[in-house]
């Protein structure tokens, strides 16, 4: 359960990020490296989220659905 609750904080940080990138974005502040951070911040998230998922699956932590069963 908790590797569940850490996959979904770890989404809206992404997601924060995101708006986060959209907002240096539309100011338009071209000195600024805000954008570029939100870029970075963005993924490296993904990537620790692929990996979580991938660590929490081989350990047996997450077992995968087939859908509509």
């Amino acid at each position: 359960m908790i590797i569940k609750i850490l996959v979904l904080v770890v989404l809206a940080a992404i997601v924060l990020s995101l708006f986060s990138g959209l907002v240096f974005l539309v100011r338009g502040d071209t000195r600024s490296k805000g954008m570029v951070n939100a870029l970075t911040v963005r993924i490296v998230l993904s990537v620790l989220l692929f990996t979580l998922l991938f660590v929490a699956w081989r350990m047996g932590m997450l077992t995968p659905q087939a859908a509509g069963k």
